[in-house]
Order: C-alpha cells, then sequence, then structure tokens
C-alpha cells in the first residue's frame, strides 16, 4: 500500500522561509521520480517542483525558481521542499506525488503521477 504524507505547512509572513516534507510509504522509495504540486482556491493544481528518482535531475517552475528547492533522502524516504522568500501568491495546498518506477523524465504533468498525498496548507500574509 502507497502512502504519502505531507507535514510542515502553516501561516508565515512574507519573506519567510518555510520546508515541506513528505513521507513515503512506497516500497523501493529511491526508484521512484517526485514531484511537489499546489492548489489555490479556485486554481487548477499546477506544477511547483520535481526531482528525478536518481536525483540527479530536477525540473522547477518558474515562478518559484531560484526560492525553491526540491531534495530527497533516500535513508528516510522523504521529499522535501525549501521554500525561501515566500510570497503571498504562494499560498495554495501543497501536495507531493510519486510517479512512474524508473521514469527517466522529469514529468510538471500531474497525469504522470500515480499516487498523492493529502495536501498540507501554506498560507503567506503580505
Amino acid at each position: 500500500q502507497v502512502k504519502l504524507v505531507e507535514s510542515g505547512g502553516g501561516l508565515v509572513q512574507a519573506g519567510d522561509s518555510l520546508r515541506l516534507s513528505c513521507a513515503a510509504s512506497i516500497g523501493t522509495f529511491s526508484i521512484y521520480p517526485m514531484g511537489w504540486f499546489r492548489q489555490a482556491p479556485g486554481k487548477e493544481r499546477e506544477f511547483v517542483a520535481a526531482i528525478s528518482w536518481s536525483g540527479g535531475s530536477t525540473a522547477y517552475a518558474d515562478s518559484v525558481k531560484v526560492r525553491f528547492t526540491i531534495s530527497v533522502d533516500n535513508a528516510k524516504n522523504t521529499v522535501y521542499l525549501q521554500m525561501n522568500s515566500l510570497k503571498p501568491e504562494d499560498t495554495a495546498v501543497y501536495y507531493c506525488a510519486a510517479g512512474a518506477p524508473r521514469t527517466a523524465v522529469v514529468d510538471r504533468r500531474p497525469g504522470s503521477y500515480d499516487y498523492w498525498g493529502q495536501g498540507t496548507q501554506v498560507t503567506v500574509s503580505s
């Protein structure tokens, strides 16, 4: 049974930092590409960041590039999203997702991910 559990969200002020974590119960964690997505009220779910199963490739949405960093700790079966210089427009529910095992391409499309967490709320006040 696959389970992804996000944590680390909260209410912060503009300019602050947060680190989101996603703990995975997913068998051999290291073979899965992982992604972070977010969804604001009234908007579609959008890509934030992704990392290949080897950890050698990453991708970021233009809106978060430089400010956000995705990383994995295979020993802890956990993927992280370090978010710096947060802006009010970063306010959303953040979801982690796991793609098909050993997928070489770092995919930005939500439909390419097979497993999803329940989400964690991030609210950035101005």
